[in-house]
């Protein structure tokens, strides 16, 4: 697991909870910024992800995994 990957998962996880803490306050800015890290977190790791694929293909592992994404 790459720094990408973890810092992606992260941000997803934070701008979901931004999201949550906008629709109970009924904040709309605050949860389009959560939804708008959600998304940029999602970018972030699937990038991580690729790039472990690259490395795992170039080592001869199989880089086929399961994705939930």
């Amino acid at each position: 697991m790459n720094k990408d990957q973890v810092k992606g998962r992260v941000d997803e996880a934070v701008g979901k909870v931004k999201e949550v803490a906008g629709r109970t306050v009924d904040d709309k800015e605050l949860q389009v910024k959560g939804l708008a890290q959600q998304v940029g977190g999602k970018a972030r790791a699937t990038a991580g992800d690729v790039v472990e694929d690259v490395k795992d293909a170039t080592k001869g592992k199989d880089p086929v995994r399961p994705r939930d994404r």
